[in-house]
Order: structure tokens, then C-alpha cells, then sequence
């Protein structure tokens, strides 16, 4: 799987396998995350199964798991400058728009 070109299912197929990760290296059971998150138990489960959770949910398991600073960096600009191309990173220089208008 190519990082710069993931799908969206592709993506939530990665978070639900690293949140999976991440809760089995703190030794923690789907129980235990559902109770120490507030998410429910089932809702965990269809979620390292499928990847389909809210976004709100997703953002209580990460925080139970130590890693919701981490979405923080999601939209930042840094991150796109170093992902694009080096003609898309000359686009975005041109337009410097501090709002959006569409």
C-alpha cells in the first residue's frame, strides 16, 4: 500500500489495523478499551473488523490509547508539503489563501 495514495477505505482498513496493534501492545482487551474509551464493546470489534467507525469514536479509542494528539497533525500544511509533488507544492504557494471560498 502506497502512503501518498491510499483510498479511503484502504485508510480505514490501516487505522483500525494500527489501533488493533496499539491496544494489544498495551495488553489491553477489546473489553477493556470499550470501558476505558466509553465506546462500546461491539462498535470496537465492528471496528478492527471493518474499519467503519464514527469519527467521535474513533477520537475516544485514540485518546484511550494514548494517541489522540496525533490527529492534530492530520490537516496541518507541513504534511502536505511533504507528501505532494513538487509542482503541487509550487500551486499551493501560489494560491497562500488563509480562507476557503468554495
Amino acid at each position: 500500500m502506497n502512503e501518498l495514495f491510499l483510498t479511503p477505505f484502504e485508510a480505514s482498513q490501516l487505522l483500525a489495523k494500527s489501533a488493533r496493534e496499539k491496544r494489544l501492545s498495551l495488553n489491553l482487551s477489546q473489553q477493556s478499551l470499550s470501558k476505558s474509551s466509553g465506546v462500546s464493546y461491539s462498535v470496537i470489534k465492528k471496528f478492527e473488523l471493518t474499519g467503519k467507525i464514527s469519527l467521535e469514536s474513533l477520537l475516544k479509542i485514540a485518546s484511550a490509547l494514548g494517541s489522540l494528539n496525533d490527529f492534530t497533525k492530520i490537516f496541518s500544511q507541513n504534511d502536505v508539503l511533504e507528501k505532494n509533488t513538487l509542482d503541487e507544492i509550487i500551486k499551493l504557494e501560489a494560491q497562500n489563501r488563509k480562507r476557503g471560498r468554495k
